[in-house]
């Protein structure tokens, strides 16, 4: 969330912020009721200030055997307007709140200002792959392999869900483990978190109130299911202050994730391409706040060595304001080449946040050159099954296989062909 006064003071930048983020928060009722909430407070405290000298006097007058009846008439009257406004200003603080944990936080200055079709590509890597054949979509190539069943789920589960067989299932395999000895080698901590968390844990990472409909709620207990390991790693630290040599503190994990995708439906329906349940390998980094632009520049190069040892051509791009997340200032999208589905496939989104989360959760810093909130930043390093989806369409051969990348073929036992 967003300081307090800085959104008193920037009432202008907010209101744009909120526009260009296309939120729909009613930012104009939130200013409304806020401005009225603080006059009301205000009173009331010059109110009981009032009543505070009064009552001196009339202890006073009282024992002078002064008669006080007219005094103590005059606060009963004052005593209860200063009822009356803690009352409203309770009744209000309320609705603010509500407003205000829906306020999203500021994208930075030169973000720039559009929808998706507005998203800079910061660079390229690679060249997309050319074949003397007719490249096949995944779903087509794991069908026929024997190792990508759509219907079983389907049974099962519903639309959404998939069941990766054989050696593709242990390519996925593969590939987390790869993904975590890398990072676990660039320096991050790696964590096995919980995958079930209260709301104040989603509450803090801003997936709550916003993103309810998209959660996955145990009703009973009151815990949702995480949409990314994001939520559960940033919470390792709620409420605690970090001491400031300590920082930055560097985190990896790996979790399913599940989102309900509401508001999605009938978008990428077919293969692997989006999913109510995968897997993902997340990253997370808690900064000072004079860290966080490297910072950024340093999550998005680790997410792209990955792709880089796996040669999957990809592009970055910086995210217009009105595809940012709602808890986001900057965002890298990282989109890999499939051929087969004939697009560019996001498999990572390198978050900044500034002290947005960190306010929410209550993530602080102090250390010899001050105190204040730790900014917080994520990552996806990276996401399944886009990637499964990019290495079979990339790599699949005229006979119908695929080949294995280098770096996993460790992983497979040497194993350098699937599917033959």
């Amino acid at each position: 969330m967003l300081d307090r006064k800085f959104l008193r003071e920037n009432r202008d930048l907010v209101t744009r912020a909120v526009d260009a983020k296309r939120e729909t928060v009613d930012i104009a009722r939130y200013y409304e009721i806020d401005a009225e909430r603080r006059a009301a407070l205000q009173e009331a405290e010059e109110l009981q200030a009032e009543v505070n000298r009064a009552n001196k006097a009339i202890s006073e007058a009282k024992k002078q055997g002064e008669d006080t009846g007219e005094a103590i008439a005059a606060m009963r009257e004052v005593a209860g307007r200063l009822k009356e406004l803690k009352a409203r200003a309770a009744e209000l603080d309320g609705e603010v709140e509500t407003l205000y944990l829906r306020i999203p936080n500021v994208p930075d200055a030169d973000v720039p200002v559009g929808g998706e079709e507005d998203n800079a590509e910061v660079r390229t890597w690679g060249e997309p792959r050319t074949f003397d054949f007719e490249p096949a979509a995944h779903w087509d190539l794991g069908a026929a392999l024997g190792l990508l069943d759509a219907e079983a789920p389907a049974r099962m589960s519903g639309s959404g869900f998939s069941l990766l067989l054989g050696d593709l299932a242990r390519l996925e395999r593969a590939l987390i483990n790869w993904f975590l000895d890398c990072h676990r080698e660039a320096g991050y901590v790696e964590v096995n978190v919980p995958y079930l968390v209260a709301p104040q844990a989603m509450t803090g990472t801003g997936q709550l109130p916003k993103l309810a409909d998209d959660m996955y709620r145990c009703e009973v207990d009151d815990l949702y299911l995480i949409p990314t390991a994001e939520v559960s790693v940033t919470n390792i630290h709620r409420e605690q202050t970090l001491a400031g040599d300590e920082l930055p503190v560097k985190y990896c994990a790996f979790s399913p994730c599940f989102r309900r995708e509401a508001g999605a439906a009938g978008k990428d329906t077919r293969g692997l391409l989006r999913m109510h349940q995968f897997h993902k390998v997340e990253l997370v980094h808690f900064v000072h706040p004079d860290a966080s632009a490297a910072a950024l520049d340093e999550l998005t190069a680790q997410a792209e060595s990955l792709l880089q040892k796996l040669d999957l051509p990809y592009r970055v791009l910086l995210l217009a304001t009105g595809d940012l997340s709602f808890a986001a200032q900057r965002c890298h999208d990282l989109e890999v080449w499939s051929p087969g589905v004939g697009r560019w496939l996001e498999v990572s989104s390198c978050s900044c946040f500034g002290d947005f989360q960190a306010r929410r959760a209550g993530i602080r810093w102090k250390g010899a050159s001050g105190k204040g909130l730790v900014h917080t930043l994520n990552g996806s390093g990276l996401a399944l099954p886009r990637i499964i989806v990019a290495i079979m369409e990339n790599y699949q051969t005229a006979d119908g296989t695929i080949t294995v990348p280098e770096v996993l073929r460790p992983y497979l036992g040497g194993q350098a062909i699937i599917g033959a």
